[in-house]
C-alpha cells in the first residue's frame, strides 16, 4: 500500500515533471560558436506589453553570458531629438504636396476607407510620405491595444545594460535604417501603406498569436505570420530584410573572430527563412543552434 507521504512525493514529482516539460521549449534565440567566443542571435519584438514579462529565463541567461550587446541601432547613443528631426526631414512632404496627391486618388480612397473602419485619423498624416504614414499607423494601432516600445525587447535589455555598464553596439546607423524606407519606390510605399491598414484590422488577435509563437520559438508559425506576407512584396523584402541581413552577416562573422561574447538583438523577421541570419551564417560555414528554455 502506498503511504500518504509516498503519494504526496509522487504527485509532487509529477507536477515538477509537468512544469519542466512546460518550461522546456524552443526560443527565437540561436547560439553561434566562434573559434574563441559565443554569439547569441535573439529575435526581438520591438513593442510588447507589460503582461508579456518576465521574458523566458534563457534570454536573461544569454544576456548575462554576453560581454556586449549588439542591436540594430546603438540604443544608448541614440539622440531622440536628432532622430525626430531626421524622421521629419526625410518623411515630411514639401509644402503644397499631400499624401493624397502622392499616392493617387484611388489608393487614397482605399486608405481612407480602411482607416475609417479602424477609427484612425488618416487626415492627420496628410503631410507625410506613405512609408512614414504606414509606420505611424502601425504604432498607433499597437499602442491602442497596450503595446509600448518601452516594454520592447530592445528597451528592456538596453535598460539592463545601462544599469550593468554593459556596452551596446549598433549594426547600422539611424540614417541608414530610415533610408531603406525613404528610398522605396512609390509603388512599394503605396503597398506598404495599404497592407499596414489591412493588417491593423486584426492586429489584436494576430499579435496574441505572434507573441506566443515568438515566445515559444515556433519558427514555422513565425514564417507563416511574418515572412509569407512580406514575400508578396519583393521590393520591400529585398530592401528591408535581404540587403540588411547580408550586411549584418558580414558584421556578425567579424564578431565571431573575436574573444568577446556577444548578444545580437534584431527583429524576429531577420532570423527566419532562407534569408535569415542563421541560414546565412550556416552557408558561411557556421553552425547556429536554436536554443531552448531549459
Amino acid at each position: 500500500m502506498i503511504s500518504m507521504t509516498s503519494r504526496f512525493l509522487f504527485v509532487a514529482l509529477l507536477m515538477l515533471s509537468a512544469q519542466v516539460r512546460a518550461d522546456d521549449h524552443p526560443l527565437t534565440l540561436w547560439l553561434v560558436e566562434g573559434a574563441a567566443n559565443r554569439v547569441y542571435l535573439l529575435g526581438s519584438v520591438h513593442l510588447l506589453r507589460q503582461s508579456d514579462y518576465p521574458l523566458p529565463s534563457r534570454i536573461d541567461a544569454a544576456y548575462e553570458d554576453a560581454d556586449k550587446l549588439v542591436m540594430e541601432l546603438d540604443m544608448d547613443d541614440l539622440d531622440p531629438v536628432a532622430t525626430q528631426s531626421l524622421v521629419s526631414s526625410l518623411g515630411m512632404l514639401p509644402e503644397g504636396s499631400s499624401l493624397a496627391d502622392l499616392v493617387g486618388s484611388e489608393v487614397y480612397s482605399q486608405a481612407q476607407e480602411l482607416a475609417a473602419g479602424l477609427d484612425l485619423p488618416l487626415h492627420l498624416l496628410s503631410s507625410v510620405e506613405p512609408w512614414l504614414a504606414a509606420i505611424t499607423i502601425e504604432q498607433l494601432a499597437l499602442t491602442r491595444i497596450g503595446f509600448n516600445p518601452a516594454f520592447g525587447v530592445e528597451s528592456h535589455l538596453a535598460g539592463k545594460a545601462g544599469s550593468d555598464g554593459k556596452d551596446i553596439l549598433g549594426l547600422e546607423r539611424i540614417e541608414e535604417q530610415l533610408s531603406f524606407l525613404d528610398t522605396l519606390s512609390l509603388d512599394a510605399q503605396r503597398a506598404l501603406l495599404l497592407q499596414t491598414l489591412v493588417d491593423s484590422a486584426e492586429l489584436e488577435s494576430t499579435m496574441d498569436e505572434l507573441i506566443d509563437a515568438w515566445r515559444n520559438g515556433r519558427i514555422d508559425e513565425l514564417e507563416d505570420a511574418m515572412l509569407n506576407d512580406m514575400l508578396e512584396f519583393p521590393e520591400l523584402y529585398q530592401a528591408l530584410v535581404v540587403s540588411r541581413n547580408r550586411a549584418w552577416t558580414e558584421r556578425i562573422e567579424a564578431l565571431l573572430g573575436e574573444r568577446t561574447d556577444y548578444l545580437v538583438v534584431v527583429g524576429a523577421l531577420h532570423l527566419i527563412g532562407d534569408d535569415g541570419l542563421p541560414a546565412l551564417l550556416q552557408r558561411r560555414g557556421f553552425a547556429p543552434v536554436q536554443l531552448h528554455n531549459e
